[in-house]
């Protein structure tokens, strides 16, 4: 069996808290023992409440944040230390296309700079080489060569997020991590933002992290998902098994939060109760205990480990798939 593309391991990124006074009074755990590994070819997603640590595990696999601790191995290379000239070959196949595409783009730049500046940075191609692959790139993800004159401000939202897909592309990477790609536009964009992935999949050989809220695109885009809570992965599975029979409690209540037409209220199903805990002041053992239907001394005393269930099924909760009786 091919070796993984991504393999990440135990990995971790804390962030310091600090008073008015610039005095260290605490530590969030935005990444906390993360593991699990990407094949190639495949559409990963994560999913979770917002703050669970979904963007900063994205920003953490391609170096914007360093790793508190831990590996990440892509195509066999821990990359997890490497810093300056070194990162140079790995950003040219590891790429990350931000949640908000706009902010993402100079302002001053017109979209053709926006395209030429990765193959000027990181490869020797001549100037017209660079042209050439930037019409190239740019008709590959719907857009025409009049929309290298123009600026980020003059494209609608879809358009720069096309801009965006067309900006990474320019270096031919072979995984992207795509922040919420679909938030804040309408139905019908949504549709044809995620076709064109899929066709840039197909015909880039791509593989794709996907971070995302919502439930239903993820659902119809990937193969396997992960479900994030404050930090940690609780339930990972594949697409299909994880909507069909949920194991863990928080898992079972975002997807019962998911409207459907002609079914029950969220709240005659498995409503989840209260808010998030601190994410700088955890509680001791399952950190989802105290929203938890499920709850029992067991939980406080000792924090579940993703264990297996099942062929490719994992999930970390002492009562995993026994939700039957719980409290709505």
């Amino acid at each position: 069996m091919q070796a993984p593309l991504l393999q990440v391991f135990d990995l971790r990124r804390h962030f310091p808290v600090h008073n008015a006074f610039g005095l260290r009074t605490g530590t969030i755990k935005a990444l906390d023992d993360v593991s699990f590994a990407v094949q190639h070819g495949e559409t990963f997603g994560l999913v979770g409440e917002s703050g669970c640590g979904k963007t900063t595990l994205g920003k953490t696999l391609v170096g914007i944040y360093k790793p508190t601790a831990g590996r990440i191995v892509f195509e066999t290379t821990d990359i997890s230390g490497l810093r300056g000239a070194a990162r140079g070959p790995v950003v040219q196949r590891l790429q990350y296309i931000h949640q908000d595409p706009g902010s993402a783009l100079d302002p001053r730049w017109t979209i053709g700079r926006s395209l030429d500046e990765p193959l000027a940075t990181h490869t020797g191609l001549s100037r017209s080489e660079r042209a050439s692959r930037s019409r190239e790139i740019l008709a590959a993800v719907g857009l025409l060569p009049a929309h290298l004159d123009l600026y980020p401000h003059e494209l609608s939202g879809g358009q720069q997020r096309r801009v965006g897909l067309a900006r990474i592309l320019m270096l031919r990477p072979r995984l992207v991590i795509l922040d919420e790609p679909t938030s804040g536009l309408d139905v019908s964009v949504q549709a044809t933002v995620l076709k064109l992935l899929r066709e840039l999949q197909q015909a880039f050989d791509l593989t794709y992290i996907f971070i995302s809220h919502d439930l239903s695109v993820v659902r119809i885009t990937c193969d396997r998902i992960a479900v994030m809570y404050l930090g940690r992965i609780v339930e990972i599975a594949p697409a299909h098994q994880l909507f069909a029979g949920p194991l863990h409690p928080y898992a079972r209540s975002l997807f019962s939060a998911i409207p459907r037409i002609g079914g029950k209220r969220v709240t005659d199903t498995f409503a989840l109760e209260g808010e998030p805990p601190d994410a700088a002041n955890l509680p001791s053992g399952c950190r989802f205990r105290a929203r938890c239907p499920l709850a029992a001394p067991v939980c406080a005393e000792h924090e579940p480990l993703l264990t297996q269930f099942g062929d490719k099924h994992a999930a970390a909760c002492h009562f995993a798939g026994k939700l039957e009786g719980a409290r709505t």
